[in-house]
């Protein structure tokens, strides 16, 4: 029987970014994965499709789990020689009970390793434009949990040396507020001197509020601060006001869904994110192969009579080249075919593969396809379109009025997901978003199948579509198309967006 082993590793502190490679390593290769409740769901998106999935997290004192459970199952799952993750918030060793499960650990005999996380506590300030030990402020800083109680007998924080520390951090303190105001300012701390907490740090929900310390409770009771929060006591609070970057992106805290299949959601969704949006991810369609191959197949099989392949999608170039692999030929089979590709993504996708794309056009579109070979001789030439098996057929037509014989095979289908449609209509209720994106007609059909018959969208919520076949077809749907992109690209699309926004909705 293998030997099991135990990865407790620090998750970040919520943006999903901010995991360590290693950390995505051990998720990648772990076959149970035990989770908390600050750990950004996004990240979980590393581990292994097959791996088992544990909430072991606690909201407001309720907990999913006891720490003993937990310390079970973690002793238990590595004895049944499994390799399981401990995914823990922040930093698992800065007050997230990680060395008490490495102690358990080590008296059962198990193997195990730490890996570092970056911890709350030096993350959100950051993020919220606060630098714990800028020169001319402070050279000390201390950390403390904001969770223990004054009332009880004995404390561990040495209240009078803390108070003549300069940048004082208090995890998880938001309920004991008042009570550590004022002991700091009872133990010397000036009452004037600037506080900053910080609810959701790293994240789009990112909320702060600064007050002078003997204030700052007040100030988190009038702007109804809630747990998570970091409190920052100290004169580099002051640095805010010039050094806030984060809160300060175009799209900061704006909910902006995404429903392109889960292979090309991820691109589309980091450059969302890097503009401070609060991504939601909501896949309309799944991409799958077709359920006949004999056209792909029957073409393969001559591939060398082809003087043009033309792909009209990077999941017609994955789903082709999988399918050239399954019938024993590759890339070097290709020699002599000319590739035309409907725009730069699938070009650049090629790219990847180390082949020469030799025709992009100039309008990303299937009309902008036909027109680009329109200056080239293709009368009684061969030509593949593997593509979707619903797709419209300007490019095989175009060719075939030019003298060209065109065979088409469907290499890929995209077919409904199974999402609940509460996912999405609840926030839309709720107001939580801001835009609704649309990259094809498919997946705004699907959308349309997803949430039923009789769907009205919020006025406040918008629509942005990638190029006027996917607009034509929100329109049709009684739809309003409020940010259109016309260069059939993601990065197009987004800072079409950042536009919308930054100039108030004024293309």
């Amino acid at each position: 029987m293998k030997k099991g082993k135990v990865y407790i590793v620090g998750a970040g502190p919520g943006d999903a970014g901010l995991i360590t490679l290693k950390g995505i390593r051990c998720l990648e290769k772990a076959e149970v994965v035990i989770y908390d409740h600050l750990v950004n769901p996004e990240i979980l998106r590393h581990a292994h499709a097959e791996a088992q999935f544990l909430y072991a997290g606690k909201q407001g004192g309720d907990h999913t789990l006891s720490q003993d459970q937990i310390n079970e199952r973690l002793v238990s799952e590595a004895k049944a020689g499994k390799i399981v993750t401990r995914l823990k918030g922040g930093d698992p060793l800065i007050f997230g009970r990680g060395g008490e499960e490495a102690e358990v650990l080590a008296r059962a005999g198990i193997a195990f390793e730490i890996v570092p996380g970056v911890t709350s506590a030096i993350a959100v300030p950051a993020y919220a434009g606060i630098s714990l030990t800028q020169r001319g402020y402070t050279s000390t800083l201390a950390f403390v949990t904001g969770h223990e109680d004054r009332s009880k007998e004995g404390t561990d924080i040495d209240w009078k040396s803390l108070a003549g520390i300069g940048t004082v951090v208090f995890l998880m303190g938001v309920k004991n507020l008042p009570n550590i105001a004022a002991a700091l300012i009872a133990h010397g701390k000036a009452a004037e001197t600037p506080a900053a907490l910080i609810r959701w740090g790293t994240t789009p929900e990112q909320r702060t509020v600064t007050a002078p310390l003997g204030g700052i409770a007040e100030a988190a009771e009038q702007a109804g601060i809630q747990p998570p929060a970091i409190l920052v006591v100290g004169d580099v609070v002051s640095l805010r006001e010039r050094l806030n970057w984060f809160e300060k992106l175009p799209l900061f805290g704006k909910g902006i869904v995404v429903t392109r299949p889960e292979a090309q959601a991820e691109g589309l969704g980091e450059l969302l994110a890097a503009q401070g949006a609060r991504v939601i991810f909501f896949p309309t369609i799944r991409v799958e192969p077709p359920a006949d191959w004999s056209a792909v197949d029957e073409a393969i099989g001559r591939i060398e009579t082809y003087s043009w392949i033309v792909f009209t999608s990077a999941n017609g170039v994955d789903f082709f080249l999988k399918r050239l692999k399954e019938r024993g030929r590759d890339l070097r089979d290709l020699k002599g075919v000319r590739i035309a590709t409907i725009g730069p993504a699938t070009a650049a996708k090629i790219g990847t593969l180390g082949l020469r794309v030799d025709l992009v056009p100039g309008r990303y579109l299937s009309e902008g396809v036909v027109e680009a070979f329109a200056g080239i001789d293709v009368a009684g030439k061969r030509v593949f379109l593997p593509r979707a098996e619903e797709a419209r057929d300007v490019i095989p037509e175009g060719l075939r009025k030019m003298g060209a014989t065109v065979d088409v095979a469907t290499v890929y289908r995209t077919v409904p997901s199974d999402h609940n449609p509460e996912e999405i209509l609840k926030p839309l209720r709720e107001g939580g978003i801001d835009v609704l994106t649309f990259t094809s007609p498919s997946t705004l059909t699907n959308f349309l199948r997803i949430v039923g018959k009789g769907f009205c969208l919020p006025p406040a919520a918008k629509i942005a579509c990638i190029g006027p076949i996917t607009a034509d077809a929100v329109r049709k749907a009684g739809l309003p198309v409020d940010i259109l992109e016309e260069r059939y690209t993601v990065e197009g699309l987004v800072e079409a967006i950042v536009r919308h926004f930054v100039d108030g909705g004024r293309e």
